[in-house]
């Protein structure tokens, strides 16, 4: 298992890159997984911030699956699935996850704090 730290604001800048060096010195395919990362990772930038704490992300893998973990300091705050035929451009990531994820949830606590994760498979990626 592995801890991905942000190093600074911005989700793209901080944790992208230190995720995906970690998915390539593991040798696993970066396309699904780098979108379910950025996903989780944006929500947690956008929904999840709280003043002085960041959110971190954590990858590890069992078998032929990849398990992406990102806790953030909002448990109050959990994360929705937009209906499918809403209107709205906003809100459509958690889609995404969805259609790539082989399944995917959040686990509350401790206070305050909640973590959304998804699994995907690395054959077929």
């Amino acid at each position: 298992m592995t801890l991905i730290p942000p190093r600074a604001p911005g989700v793209e800048e901080a944790t992208l890159p230190p995720a995906t060096e970690q998915l390539r010195s593991w040798a696993l395919p970066l396309d699904d997984a780098g979108h379910v990362i950025a996903e989780l990772a944006s929500n947690a930038a956008l929904h999840g911030h709280m003043p002085g704490r960041d959110f971190r992300i954590m990858l590890s893998v069992t078998g032929g699956t990849l398990r992406i973990e990102v806790a953030d300091a909002r448990g109050d705050v959990l994360p929705r699935v937009p209906e499918r035929n809403d209107d709205s451009e906003a809100g459509r990531g958690l889609l995404l996850v969805e259609a790539i994820a082989i399944r995917w949830g959040v686990r509350v606590g401790p206070f305050p704090r909640k973590t959304v994760w998804a699994e995907v498979a690395l054959t077929g990626s």
